[in-house]
C-alpha cells in the first residue's frame, strides 16, 4: 500500500478550534469563503455559477482572521501540505508536553495554543526564533521571540504527571462510562487541563456572565410550538375559526 493512503490533505476547519471560536459554522465558513464571481440571483437567464476559492493554506492565524484572509488569496498557490491522520486527538491546551526535536529537546512546557488543521501545537515559550518586525533606515531594527509550531505525531511526547516523564497515551473507558486518556507505561489517568475548556469568550464555562443579547435558558426551554398531525392550511383554518363544508368531488383513475 502506498504512503499516500495514510496521508491526507486537510481542508476542514478543526473541532478544537470551531470550539475555542464559540462561532457558529455558518460564521466561520462565510469568514474564510473568497467569492470572486456569481451569476445573479433569481434570474432565468443565467444558470447558478459561482467562482470562489476552494482550497485553503491553514497557518498559525485563526480562520476567521484577517491574516488568515490575506495568506489565502484568490490566485495565491501554496504548496500542497500532506498530514498524518489522527484518529482521536490527546494533546490539548494547557497540557505539560516534552519536546523531542529542535534547540529546546528535552524541555517540558505548557501548551499554550492547538492548529489541530495541521497537527501542530505551540509550547510556550520554547522552541523559538528570533524575527525581525520591522526595521527603519537609519534605526535599530526591531525583534522579538516567536514560537515555532512542533507536530503531535513526532516532536513532542504528553508528559505523565505521576513522574514527570513524556510517555504516550490511549484512550479508555472507566467503569462509570468517562472517556479518559491514560499513560500506556504508568496506566495512570491523565486529565484533561481546565484550559482546555478556555473559548474566545470566557475562560471556562461556569465563569461566563450573560449579556443583554445572549439567549437565556429560560427562553430555550420556553415551548413555542407544538407539532399535530394537521397540514399547515388545516392548522391556519382551526386558528381562524373557518371550518370546512365543502363536499370533494369523486376521482377515478383508470
Amino acid at each position: 500500500m502506498r504512503l499516500t493512503d495514510y496521508l491526507r490533505d486537510f481542508k476542514k476547519v478543526g473541532e478544537l478550534t470551531k470550539k475555542y471560536a464559540n462561532f457558529p459554522d455558518s460564521y466561520i465558513k462565510r469568514s474564510m469563503e473568497k467569492v470572486v464571481w456569481k451569476t445573479p440571483q433569481n434570474n432565468p437567464r443565467y444558470l447558478p455559477r459561482t467562482v470562489k476559492k476552494k482550497k485553503y493554506h491553514f497557518s498559525e492565524h485563526r480562520p476567521w482572521s484577517m491574516p488568515f484572509s490575506s495568506q489565502n488569496n484568490f490566485g495565491d498557490l501554496k504548496p500542497k501540505v500532506f498530514l498524518e491522520p489522527i484518529k482521536e486527538w490527546s494533546i490539548f491546551k494547557g497540557d505539560r508536553v516534552e519536546i523531542l526535536v529542535g534547540p529546546d529537546k528535552g524541555k517540558q512546557g505548557i501548551v499554550g495554543h492547538v492548529i489541530q488543521e495541521r497537527n501542530w501545537v505551540i509550547v510556550d515559550g520554547l522552541n523559538c526564533e528570533i524575527e525581525e518586525v520591522a526595521q527603519y533606515k537609519g534605526h535599530l531594527s526591531m525583534i522579538q521571540m516567536k514560537e515555532i509550531p512542533l507536530l503531535v505525531t513526532s516532536d513532542v511526547l504528553l508528559v505523565d504527571p505521576s513522574d514527570l516523564q513524556g510517555c504516550t497515551v490511549e484512550w479508555r473507558y472507566t467503569e462509570s462510562g468517562d472517556k479518559v486518556r491514560v499513560s500506556t507505561r504508568s496506566g495512570k489517568i491523565i486529565p484533561i487541563p481546565s484550559l482546555a475548556k478556555q473559548t474566545y469568550d470566557y475562560k471556562t464555562p461556569n465563569t461566563y456572565k450573560e449579556s443583554e443579547k445572549d439567549t437565556t435558558g429560560d427562553d430555550i426551554k420556553k415551548i413555542t410550538f407544538s407539532p399535530l398531525l394537521k397540514t399547515f392550511e388545516m392548522d391556519i383554518m382551526d386558528e381562524m375559526g373557518i371550518k370546512e363544508d365543502r363536499v370533494p368531488a369523486p376521482t377515478y383513475w383508470y
